[in-house]
C-alpha cells in the first residue's frame, strides 16, 4: 500500500500543477491574452502622447503668436493694457 501512494501521491500533484499551467491564474492562455491587452494599451499610450505634443505645440504657438500680436500693438499702435501708464521716450 505504500508503495502505490507516494507515486499516486506525485501523480496526483504532476496533474495539479499541469492544471495551474493551462487553466490557472498564471497559465499560458491568461499570459497571452495580459500581453495582447498590453501591447493595446502601449499602442493606445502613444496615440495620446502624440495628441498631447500636437496640443502642446498648438498651445505653445498660440501664446508665443499672442506676445508677439501684443508687442506689435504696444510698439506700433501705442496699446496700453488697463491701470498702466504709457511713457514714450523718444531720442
Amino acid at each position: 500500500m505504500g508503495r502505490r501512494l507516494v507515486p499516486a501521491a506525485l501523480l496526483l500533484l504532476l496533474l495539479v500543477l499541469q492544471g495551474q499551467l493551462w487553466f490557472g491564474r498564471g497559465s499560458l492562455p491568461n499570459v497571452a491574452r495580459l500581453g495582447n491587452e498590453l501591447a493595446a494599451q502601449q499602442r493606445s499610450n502613444a496615440e495620446a502622447a502624440q495628441v498631447n505634443a500636437r496640443m502642446e505645440a498648438e498651445i505653445r504657438d498660440l501664446r508665443e503668436g499672442l506676445e508677439m500680436v501684443e508687442e506689435k500693438a504696444r510698439s506700433e499702435l501705442g496699446m496700453v493694457k488697463p491701470n498702466e501708464i504709457f511713457v514714450q521716450v523718444t531720442k
